[in-house]
């Protein structure tokens, strides 16, 4: 990976730290001149804009690209309009330059303590500088939460993971070097993290054991009344805090999981009866409890959730069952867990893999999904015959133009989505509303609903003209929905959309991954004609059929200029 790193000051220790740091991705830094902030960022004809970099690092000290607040450090009046139009003047530059990379991240702005030492003056109105460094900064991410591809870092926390270490003096005079070693290794963990989120390889699942992990002692052997949790007891608090951050976690979109050597009877009466139990039965997204091993376990619970491995994290206390599942699934990623339970909370938040570029509501309500995805499933069984399960469902989706609204959550469904996924490109948001934007190209998204619950935003369809044929270029579905008859569905709406101009032909290029062999799988029995292998085609003068079972609902039948079949409007 490629990044370009832009400064007002010598930035090649964070350069070499990206580049040692273990964590993926592998990174390659062009360092452009310090001091040439502005011009770097205006001029898209310089050498460093040639080749197109995958992310670009905008650092800079607030005196050196505001001036208005470089002449407050020397106790000089400023008028807040002045420092104001400054920033909103850095945040267009920034605005310009984020058109030509994928990710362009911005450390927000920080000064070294001495400069914060004018006692109660600090925070004044008329002088301080402190209260004008909090205003600037809030000021940048105002100005900057509505531009696509721009990522504001909190620099203050590496600042403090740095300590009373984290300005040198010497250095800056010697080399213009602003930061300790301390606070570029923090920000190059931190980056890297951010890339891995950007480019949907956050972990998705948290995968626990529960005996000395969600509460203290054997609940087979003490009964739910017998384990340490809450209560005045500090591992009891602990074990609560402890559950407490993981149910937030689980509120940004983290499934949690459980894989435990137990009785599952006596198990499940603890986590559903304990008084002090923060987690209950309906936050996980599924559970293995019983006395198999755990490694085949979680490759099992794994496969029911129609994830992969490596989008999960294995939490034991015991370093036998981390070392079994780290040498026996060499995807997972099985962290080292301290033996004090007093620290599990500061271990759990101190993992860099959950990052992620956004928030949507479908990752709030993520938990909520699988728990009516396993009632889903419990009812397929239930019913056993697949066609008489589908009738029962009464499945809606729900068709979209890609828009400003439903973007974010289409980009994070493109860069995440691995199985059911035709071309697995990808793209920042920008980089897709462009493309999409395109005469010749359609995009829509897919809501899925059925009796059981609202599934959200879980497909990604688009299209691309050219001529007498219609390429299929995205055809994403997610995991939660698959073997539905969704696809079809998807299949219906781009075939009915492109018969409706006049072309002969639909057809899509498989581009084969080591995970999307599911979305191989369902092409081979579509119905499309496969050719050469991998390109599967359509003759247009026909259309598709719907499943009966699945009703399309158009938001806006003007989108589609003819609507699919089945598709009303509403």
């Amino acid at each position: 990976m490629r990044g370009l790193l832009i400064s007002d000051f010598n930035i090649e220790n964070l350069s070499s730290y990206l580049r040692k740091e273990p964590n993926a991705p592998a990174i390659d830094s062009v360092i452009t001149s310090y001091g040439e902030v502005f011009q770097t960022l205006l001029d898209d004809t310089a050498a460093c804009w040639s080749e197109r970099p995958d992310f670009v690092v905008v650092w800079t000290r607030p005196e050196a690209v505001l001036e208005a607040f470089g002449k407050l450090l020397d106790c000089c009046p400023v008028n807040e309009k002045d420092l104001n139009a400054q920033v909103d003047t850095f945040s267009a530059a920034l605005r310009q330059a984020s058109k030509r990379t994928r990710a362009l991240f911005v450390p927000t702005w920080v000064i070294p303590p001495f400069h914060q030492t004018h006692g109660l003056l600090d925070l004044s109105p008329t002088c301080g500088v402190a209260r004008a460094l909090m205003q600037i900064n809030m000021r940048l991410l105002e100005t900057l939460e509505r531009v696509p591809a721009v990522y504001p870092l909190w620099t203050e926390k590496w600042i403090q993971l740095a300590g009373s270490i984290a300005f040198n003096e010497r250095l800056w005079y010697l080399g213009k070097i602003r930061f300790s070693n301390d606070v570029f290794k923090a920000a190059a963990r931190d980056l890297k993290a951010a890339l891995r989120g950007v480019g949907g390889q956050a972990k998705k699942v948290i995968i626990l054991d529960l005996d000395d992990v969600l509460w203290g002692g054997t609940v087979g052997e003490t009964g739910l009344h017998g384990i340490s949790l809450g209560g005045h007891d500090p591992a009891g608090e602990a074990f609560v805090d402890f559950q407490r951050n993981l149910k937030a976690l689980s509120r940004r979109g983290i499934l949690l999981a459980i894989v435990s050597k137990n009785e599952e009877s006596v198990a499940t009466e603890a986590i559903a009866n304990h008084p002090e139990m923060v987690l209950k039965l309906d936050d996980f997204a599924g559970w293995r409890i019983n006395w198999k091993d755990k490694a085949a376990n979680i490759v099992d619970l794994m496969s029911e959730l129609n994830l992969g491995l490596d989008s999960a994290v294995f939490i034991d206390d015991n370093p036998v069952e981390r070392a079994r599942a780290r040498e026996a699934l060499l995807q997972l990623f099985v962290p080292e867990w301290p033996s004090d339970k007093r620290f599990y909370s500061q271990s759990l938040l101190s993992l860099d893999c959950f990052d992620r570029p956004s928030l949507t509501d479908e990752d709030r309500q993520r938990t909520r999904m699988s728990a009516v995805d396993r009632e889903r499933k419990e009812s397929k069984l239930q019913l056993g015959n697949l066609e008489d399960w589908l009738s029962t469902l009464k499945t809606i989706i729900r068709v979209e133009e890609l828009n400003q609204t439903n973007l974010p959550r289409a980009a994070q469904l493109l860069n995440k989505t691995n199985q059911m996924n035709l071309s697995t490109r990808r793209m920042s948001e920008a980089d897709f509303h462009t493309w999409a934007r395109e005469k010749n190209r359609r995009a829509w998204t897919f809501r899925v609903s059925d009796k059981f619950g609202d599934s959200g935003l879980t497909g990604i369809l688009s299209i691309e003209l050219n001529g007498s044929q219609a390429r299929i270029v995205d055809f994403v579905l997610s995991c939660r929905v698959m073997g539905r008859k969704i696809e079809e569905a998807m299949l219906s709406v781009a075939i009915d959309c492109a018969r409706s101009t006049g072309v002969k032909e639909v057809y899509a290029n498989y581009c084969q991954t080591p995970k999307n062999k599911p979305c191989y799988a369902f092409l081979r029995q579509s119905g499309l004609t496969c050719q050469d292998g991998n390109t599967f085609v359509w003759d247009a003068t026909q259309p598709y059929p719907l499943h009966g079972a699945v009703h399309l609902a158009c938001e806006d039948a003007r989108h589609i200029e003819k609507r699919p079949v089945g598709c009303e409007s509403v």
